[in-house]
């Protein structure tokens, strides 16, 4: 029997780095990152099964209908959301997954699939969190304000997560995330079929010894 995957989900505000921290995970270890649904048309270079899975309003409505999504959003008319059978096939297959996700989206997640491992990204201080956002140079100040605000509204939400992990560097912030995954996969909740199937065989071979 192999053990099952993890459903790693991770959040945090704009600017905080998670797609340089997924990045740097997905460089290092054996990790799925998870592919939303839209119903929204194609932007120029994306492609279907790797920047989203481009379905037609009625596939979305079908997937709906038979509970295949751990979480969805409708947002400016379009319809969003993650697979269920997608990333429940690669963790039955003991693949660890990453849901780059909202916090709305991952509190959903959370409600469907509670054993998964619930981690924040929070940057070193709001002061570099403001650095970051400028550095990106797209922002105009009111865009700026916003995101700023947004993210103080975000960061409240640190404690419906199980771990919450400051992005000092990436490299330190990725290793942090490996150390995590390496205890999650050491709890007894997680090992106790593993384990029963260990009694159930030593009982097994005392008996007929």
């Amino acid at each position: 029997m192999h053990n099952k995957g993890l459903l790693i989900v991770i959040s945090g505000p704009s600017g905080a780095g998670k797609g340089t921290i997924i990045k740097e995970l997905i460089k290092k270890g054996k990790f799925w990152l998870s592919v939303s649904a839209t119903t929204r048309a194609p932007r120029n270079g994306e492609i279907d099964g790797k920047s989203y899975y481009f379905l037609t309003r009625e596939q979305f409505e079908e997937r709906l209908r038979l509970n295949d999504f751990l979480e969805h959003a409708e947002v400016y008319g379009n319809f969003y959301g993650t697979p269920k059978s997608n990333v429940m096939e690669r963790i039955d297959n003991g693949e660890d997954v990453i849901l780059e996700i909202d916090i709305q989206g991952a509190l959903k997640v959370k409600e469907a699939y509670p054993e998964g491992v619930f981690i924040f990204i929070l940057p070193p201080s709001m002061e570099e969190l403001k650095k970051r956002i400028i550095k990106r140079g797209s922002e105009t100040t009111e865009s700026l304000m916003t995101r700023f605000k947004s993210a103080y509204k975000e960061i409240n939400y640190v404690s419906k997560y199980n771990y919450a992990v400051t992005n000092d560097t990436v490299e330190v912030a990725a290793e942090k995330i490996e150390s995590i995954l390496v205890a999650e996969r050491c709890r007894v909740d997680r090992l106790k079929d593993h384990i029963l199937d260990s009694k159930e065989g030593i009982i097994h071979e005392q008996l007929y010894d």
